[in-house]
Formats: C-alpha cells, structure tokens, sequence
C-alpha cells in the first residue's frame, strides 16, 4: 500500500498500464494500478519514488516504441471520445478500411464537393462540409455504446450533399416557380442519400444520416441573407485555410496525446 501516492502514468489501455507496473515491480520501484473515470486507468508509485520511476519509464518508452497505428490512434472510438478526445471526430474523416472504400468516397466527395463550390465557392463549401461531418461524428459518437468504432469520409460525403440540396432549395424558395421545381432539390438529394447511404455492407446509416441533416441545416442558414452577406466576406482562401488547419490541428493532438 502506498502512503503518499503519485501518478506516473495513464492510459484507456489497461494492458499498458500492467506492462509499465509489471517493469517498475521487476526493478524494485513498488506501484498500484487504478481505474480512474473515462475509462482510464493510472499507473502511481511513491513520491520517494517518482523520479526513479520516471526515469525506468521513459527508458521503457524509448526502448519499446510501437509503430504507429493511425487507426488506434485516430478512429471514431466512441469510448475514447466520451473520455474527451473529441479530435477523433475529424481525423476519423480522413481514415479508411481499403482502397475500394477510400475511391468511392473520393469520387462521390469530389462531385459534391465540386457541386457545392459552385455555389459556395470552394473555400467555404469545405468548410461548412467538414464542420457538418465534424458534428456528425460527435453526434454519434456520444450517442453510439463505447464498444463502437467507426472511419471514413462518408459523412463528409453526405454532410456536402446536404449542403448542396438544402442550399439549392432555399435560395430559390421565394422564386416565382411550381411546387415541384421549388423542392426539387431537397427531393433530389433525399433520393440520392436513400439510394446511395443505407444500402450496402458495413453502411453507417445514422452516420450518413447524420451528415446530410447538418449538411442541410447549414445549407438553408448559409442560404439566408445574412449568412450570405457574412460568407462573402469571408475569404476563399481563408475559408479552406479552416477546414484544412482543422484537420491538422486534429491529428497534432491525436498524435501527440
């Protein structure tokens, strides 16, 4: 039993934690595991012992560095993210299980992405793309039981066909047209998203699902007048500048925490 505890170490892996405990105990530094909130468990020696205990572990660190694993350390772990890695919600975007996955969004997000630029302009179009997708994946990544793990860009993907069907249909709303031509976007996309988003093995629906309804919340609200006056003042340029840093800045701390 310790009697002035410090910890040395934490990690969601309890496996870890067991290993560092297992080389402290082998080379007389006594330790004590504990599950802390969040799914976290904490490696704590003595503070009589803490400098030596650092010292053996960052010499285990140094000695037994893994090779990077970008899905460990960037998926959509449900778990991880109710522990407050919320960065995952944006580097999973950028993750994929094989090349089939990889081409398909590339190709379905290059057309809604070009579709949304014309209408935007490029900067903002991805901008507002990667925050519905963001939210998306935050959504349900508090939503979904710790267990669930998830990657893709296909919320992106959906997230744009959103924007672009919303957007559409409520800068033409006060048009003098029929009915049909009024809600021919939303209908379009409604039909492009059943179609292409909850068919198919290993489909995310309410992943999907998710996107295109924040897509098309932030389609009608970039649609309204004053939104439209901010948005062009906005920079392009600057515009994409967010939406990429974003994702940079999400793996920064991905990597680094």
């Amino acid at each position: 039993m310790l009697t002035d505890a410090v910890e040395v170490y934490r990690s969601t892996r309890f496996k870890d934690c067991e290993e560092r405990a297992f080389m402290l105990t082998a080379v007389g530094v006594p330790s004590e595991l504990t599950h802390e909130p969040g799914g976290h468990v904490a490696l704590w020696v003595d503070a009589t012992t803490e400098a030596e205990a650092r010292a053996h572990l960052t010499r285990y660190q140094l000695e037994n560095r893994p090779r990077l694993d970008a899905f460990e350390v960037g998926e959509l772990n449900a778990e991880r993210l109710q522990g407050g890695e919320w960065w995952r919600a944006w580097t999973a975007l950028t993750l994929h299980l094989d090349l089939a996955h990889l081409g398909a969004n590339l190709a379905a997000g290059m057309w809604f992405g070009w579709v949304a630029g014309r209408l935007l302009g490029s900067g903002v179009a991805w901008l507002l793309t990667i925050l519905a997708a963001v939210l998306a994946n935050l959504l349900e990544g508090l939503l979904a039981p710790p267990g669930y793990r998830s990657v893709g860009a296909s919320t992106a993907v959906f997230a744009a066909l959103g924007l672009v069907a919303a957007y559409s249909w409520r800068e033409r709303y006060s048009l003098p047209q029929r009915w049909a031509l009024r809600w021919a976007p939303l209908v379009a996309g409604v039909v492009l998203l059943g179609w292409t988003g909850t068919a198919g093995e290993h489909t995310d629906v309410f992943a999907h699902l998710a996107g295109f309804g924040l897509g098309a919340l932030l389609g009608v609200m970039a649609a309204l007048a004053p939104a439209r006056r901010a948005l062009a003042r906005l920079p392009q340029y600057l515009a994409g500048a967010l939406a990429l840093g974003s994702l940079l800045l999400a793996w920064s701390l991905a990597l680094h925490s």
